[in-house]
């Protein structure tokens, strides 16, 4: 089966500035994405999908490849993960080359490892899956959720939820935000990563975090150590 990683890191991040290439315990994030892709040994062809010229050169440096830049229109805040992976394998295409599986791997997530991605790839080729990717359970049951009404008064989102005990309520997973496998025919016929034979695999909170401001930089930072103390 051959395959092909698409890791996308756009220049103009928001929410945390230079976020592919900040420096995170001594090393520009992305590099732990393209790391683990390299020591999976799962990819025939590992690239980094970006608009900036310094991304670009980190990129490379560790081990990526950056065959083209990305075009302007998939590089503002509304571009989707589809179509960045919409432009990249249409791309290849075009340059007659042609991938079975793709890989999605996001650019800031160091926890990554080359043991989570062998576990969705084992997934989606045994199981025929359109896409697979990690997930994780919800902390606290979200059938419980509270929110303030305009008076700024407390109330649960489902009232009928407030009397069911913790243990009663079915278990909830979210996506961890590292990464996604999908077979690309399936991907380019769906037009979108979730389908109706999408699947999953559930990891620890230990093995994720996904960094949306600079708290969640830190305890990532504090995972990483403790994972690889």
């Amino acid at each position: 089966m051959n395959s092909i990683a698409i890791i996308p890191a756009r220049g103009g991040s928001k929410r945390i500035p230079r976020k592919s290439i900040k420096s995170f315990l001594g090393k520009p994030i992305i590099a732990y994405s393209i790391n683990a892709a390299l020591k999976s040994k799962l990819f025939d062809e590992i690239i980094v999908s970006t608009d900036d010229i310094e991304i670009a050169e980190i990129s490379k440096k560790h081990g990526a490849k950056v065959p083209f830049f990305r075009s302007k229109k998939n590089s503002d805040d509304f571009a989707t993960t589809y179509d960045v992976l919409n432009e990249v394998l249409n791309t290849y295409k075009e340059r007659n080359k042609i991938y079975e599986y793709g890989c999605c791997i996001y650019p800031a997530a160091p926890l990554v490892s080359k043991k989570l991605l062998k576990s969705g790839y084992e997934k989606i080729i045994e199981e025929n899956w359109d896409t697979v990717f990690p997930v994780v359970e919800f902390s606290h049951p979200v059938e419980r959720a509270l929110h303030f009404d305009y008076k700024k008064k407390l109330n649960f989102v489902a009232p009928k939820n407030s009397v069911k005990r913790t243990q009663d309520v079915k278990k909830k997973f979210h996506d961890s935000g590292q990464f996604y496998w999908f077979n690309i025919k399936k991907l380019l016929k769906n037009k979108s990563l979730i389908s109706n034979n999408t699947s999953g695999f559930i990891v620890s909170k230990n093995e994720i975090q996904d960094i949306d401001n600079l708290e969640d930089w830190k305890l990532a930072e504090l995972k990483y150590k403790f994972k690889n103390k």
